[in-house]
């Protein structure tokens, strides 16, 4: 795709919002619009085998036919009944609504799509498009869609790490808007990494990945940005990403690899009506007898759910934040068990400043799921400290592959049992450090919230970060205290 075409889209998303139109409400007037023209375009020669069956009278022509009220009536009456379909045109179109109310303008973006050829130009150009705006709805905090949006550089060295094999399967439990399948995806297609036969090439594209979206405009944002991707089939009857809430159930079948950052926020909730006709908050717990602990902490509840959806040989790579790795009570129980029915191997420190939700303190953890033993399976813990005396920022320093590049090399992904640590009695500056387990199992309330650098920002006034550095971690640390601090205003008038 020419840089054109990027550019009008562009423009015309920024024409859109001076009318108010959001970028999460364009990408999904886009999701709508691009799926009909592809539709369209995979029914005519060369494609015509690929038959998405949407009626005639609701299809791409029947709308670039139109303009003015007629066209936004029609629009309307198309998103109301292929909402109503099954698969994935169902869920694509599920609860759909038109956000675009000038029918001009409306006009103009149908025609704007009608001028390519979407099928026939390059995987990399229209998904790079889609990424591009996902990324700008991310950046856009007003609309909350950071939180379903993983920074493309720690999901990339995430997989590289992993590195997972050819013919296995990949599960997300909560996979947003499909950024870890994205990274494997490439991961794997890369000849550097693997050459695929024919074989291992349709299981990529069509096997490969298992998800969960409960959210619908997410859930159709997702698909769209893995077909966009050359992930999937777009005709497909049965989608590959569930509507349905991964932690209500055991799991149907388990998997060789799940990568997730499952949602932040310490409970799990469901909205529920009063005698008095009011909507309340009700803490939602998963009572599964697979589950370790009962309780409504949602990031323990998707670790359980990891831990049980992993084969005996099964790999997962999570991010989860801070209070997973020091909660007491429930918290430690899940930590023992973990330790114990896994072989936890790598916890990696993240710094604030990457995520697009202010203040979150996160890791990355790395563990091995083994048959189940009397001895605990963790020997030893790796941990990478990419926090302390670590500043980024999302505009003047954000994170990129590079950034994570020595944590990469410390991980050694060739061979992780033939690791060196850098951090010594003689260089206690050193990020890289291994506790064993007889260490970690002492500590109280078995915390992995593990730290030993010295915060030279505490020690010396001369070496303070930049002050819009300073003011970005303030404003980060003031915004996690309020979000806490409502959690409790919360809890007290239940």
């Amino acid at each position: 795709m020419s840089s054109t075409i990027v550019q009008k889209i562009w423009n015309f998303c920024n024409t859109l919002r001076d009318d108010g139109v959001s970028y999460g409400d364009y990408l999904v007037q886009l999701t709508y619009l691009l799926f009909l023209k592809m539709a369209d375009e995979y029914s005519k020669p060369p494609h015509k085998s690929t038959d998405i069956n949407i009626p005639a009278e609701m299809n791409w022509e029947s709308l670039t036919e139109k303009s003015g009220d007629e066209l936004e009536r029609h629009y309307n009456k198309i998103l109301r009944s292929l909402g109503k379909e099954k698969g994935i045109l169902g869920q694509i179109f599920t609860k759909s609504q038109n956000k675009i109310q000038d029918p001009a303008k409306l006009y103009k973006l149908i025609q704007l799509i009608d001028a390519e050829n979407w099928v026939s130009m390059g995987v990399k150009d229209k998904g790079d498009i889609y990424e591009g705006i996902l990324k700008k709805n991310a950046e856009d905090t007003k609309s909350g869609a950071g939180q379903y949006f993983t920074p493309r550089e720690l999901i990339t060295a995430m997989v590289e790490c992993v590195r997972p094999e050819p013919k296995k399967t990949i599960a997300d439990p909560a996979c947003g808007t499909g950024g870890f399948f994205l990274g494997a995806y490439d991961f794997l297609s890369n000849p550097k990494n693997y050459k695929l036969n024919k074989e291992e090439a349709n299981f990529l594209k069509n096997s490969t990945f298992i998800g969960n979206e409960i959210v619908a405009n997410t859930r159709r944002l997702c698909l769209m940005n893995l077909f966009l991707h050359g992930i999937g089939d777009i005709s497909a009857k049965e989608s590959f990403i569930s509507s349905e809430d991964a932690l209500l159930t055991t799991p149907k079948k388990t998997f060789d690899y799940v990568l997730a950052n499952p949602p932040f926020g310490k409970k799990s909730s469901m909205t529920i009506t009063n005698e008095d006709g009011e909507e309340e908050k009700d803490d939602l717990i998963y009572n599964r007898q697979d589950f370790i602990v009962a309780t409504s902490n949602k990031q323990l509840n998707f670790l359980q759910h990891i831990m049980s959806m992993l084969n005996t040989t099964g790999k997962a790579a999570v991010v989860l934040p801070d209070n997973i790795l020091f909660k007491g009570g429930v918290g430690e129980k899940v930590r023992q068990a973990l330790l114990q029915k896994t072989d936890l191997h790598t916890i990696l420190r993240l710094p604030t400043g990457i995520f697009y939700a202010h203040g979150v303190k996160a890791n990355v953890l790395f563990f091995d799921v083994k048959p189940a033993s009397k001895n605990a399976w963790t020997k030893e813990i790796w941990v990478y400290d990419y926090r302390t005396n670590v500043h980024h920022t999302l505009k003047k320093n954000p994170l990129n592959i590079e950034s994570l590049r020595d944590f990469i090399i410390c991980y050694n992904p060739s061979n992780r049992h033939k690791r060196k640590e850098t951090w010594s009695e003689s260089n206690q500056e050193g990020r890289w450090r291994k506790f064993d387990y007889n260490n970690i199992i002492t500590r109280d309330k078995t915390s992995l919230d593990i730290s030993w650098l010295k915060d030279n920002s505490l020690a010396d006034l001369d070496n303070l970060p930049d002050p819009d550095v300073l003011a970005a971690e303030i404003v980060e640390n003031l915004e996690a205290g309020l979000s806490s601090f409502r959690a409790v205003v919360a809890a007290l008038n239940k």
